[in-house]
């Protein structure tokens, strides 16, 4: 039966490789290589280490299978990272029609393959949700407290794990995730003695860059255990005990007011249905005259509501492996909320083309760490964050993701905003 799976898989592989011209080449468990195509670069492969990764992919033929079989071993990459590899069949444009193949012979080629079964583990990486009401404390621990050691991998120094700024595209991830930091300082326009406010401050950059450049009182909160323990550690390593605070908390129990917040990648996990309560907690948090920057990851706005609450194959994935509970709007609705709650828009960039570079540095850097990464997180896990990181790079650069900083103020009252009537102070 093993040596009839194997033959199969040739004739199948060959059958696709006289139709389609791939750049790359499929090895099979034994060692055989068949290229996809008249010019298929032999070093550049597609691994299927056993009859088993074929057995399921054809048991349930969805994205989600070959996640899972690539996480467990069942398929791998030869020759160049997912990245790369990925690349590499974009630009010669591949594309699998119907139409091209003999139906029939294939199908009888891979009927024995339906008996065929993986001998890994069950799946253990993905979020077991309780089923009850939404628990965002639960979700931040799934995705944060994969451990402060694991993140630093491939974030820069400062542990930023948003967006950078790539003011010159060849300016390293440091100096991007710096001018970043400094970019939402600088439009929040930042003085000192001023209370600022960092909401799900993640670990810590940006308190300690507007306490240190900018000499403000900087207080953050966070759901996260591991970068609560980090922030503590950061600020007494600076010095910054006096201007720096931060709490294990929801922003929903935060009192007191500010001058300015910062929302940094934090909505995407508050669910659209709670942006009433946000935006208004924040708003009721902020003098008048207040400002709000707030950044995040939205996708674009469809015709009709169904349509945009539909949830597609790659982000069914993201929030079973990833992102559990996370929800992305489009900005018309982040502002219109945002507007309800009282704020007064004054600026929305967009920087999509900022994070499909942030996100392949990324990539490259985990991928440079991987005995690291393994040791600390597991194989399974560290190749579901490698395809995760790899998807996300696509999506900006493509822009079925989009990425926007809004800069808005609380308006309390009729009369001018207080702030300045042109972007000259940003490029200064």
């Amino acid at each position: 039966m093993a040596d009839r799976l194997l033959d199969n898989a040739r004739d199948i592989f060959r059958h696709v490789g006289e139709r389609i011209d791939a750049p790359f080449s499929v090895e099979l468990w034994d060692g055989s290589v068949i290229p996809l195509g008249p010019h298929a670069d032999p070093n550049l492969r597609i691994r299927i280490n056993g009859s088993g990764a074929i057995g399921a992919i054809i048991r349930r033929p969805n994205l989600e299978t070959v996640l899972r079989q690539y996480a467990e071993g069942g398929i791998d990459f030869a020759g160049a990272n997912m990245l790369a590899f990925i690349e590499a069949g974009r630009a010669r444009k591949v594309r699998l029609k119907a139409s091209q193949f003999r139906k029939i012979y294939l199908m009888l080629k891979l009927l024995p393959f339906l008996a065929a079964r993986s001998e890994k583990a069950p799946a253990a990486s993905a979020f077991r949700d309780s089923g009850g009401r939404r628990d965002d404390s639960a979700y931040i621990r799934f995705h944060y407290d994969v451990g402060n050691d694991f993140y630093a991998l491939f974030l820069d120094p400062e542990m930023q794990y948003s967006c950078a700024y790539f003011r010159d595209g060849q300016n390293s991830l440091e100096v991007a995730q710096h001018d970043k930091l400094d970019m939402i300082c600088r439009k929040l326009r930042l003085q000192p003695g001023e209370r600022f406010l960092d909401v799900g401050s993640g670990w810590g950059g940006l308190l300690c860059h507007a306490a240190r450049n900018y000499r403000v009182t900087a207080h953050g909160v966070t759901l996260s255990d591991e970068q609560f323990a980090f922030t503590q550690a950061k600020v007494r390593a600076l010095g910054l005990e006096g201007q720096v605070t931060v709490e294990l908390k929801s922003y929903e129990a935060l009192d007191g007011e500010f001058d300015k917040i910062a929302s940094i990648g934090m909505y995407e996990h508050v669910g659209i249905a709670n942006y009433p309560a946000y935006f208004g907690k924040l708003n009721r948090l902020l003098g008048d005259r207040g400002m709000l920057l707030n950044h995040g990851i939205t996708r674009r706005a469809k015709a009709s509501r169904r349509g945009f609450g539909r949830i597609g194959p790659e982000r069914r994935l993201i929030l079973k492996y990833v992102f559990p509970g996370s929800e992305l709007d489009h900005i018309g609705h982040s502002l219109q909320s945002m507007e309800a709650a009282g704020f007064e828009i004054h600026d929305v960039e967009g920087w999509r083309e900022h994070y499909a570079p942030t996100c392949r540095l990324w990539h490259q850097r985990l991928v440079a760490n991987e005995a690291k990464a393994v040791a600390l997180v597991g194989r399974e896990k560290y190749r579901i964050w490698i395809a995760y990181l790899a998807g996300v790079s696509f999506a900006f650069a493509d822009g079925s993701l989009r990425i926007y900083q809004t800069v808005a103020t609380k308006h309390g009252g009729k009369g001018a905003s207080g702030m300045p009537a042109t972007r000259e102070h940003l490029y200064r």
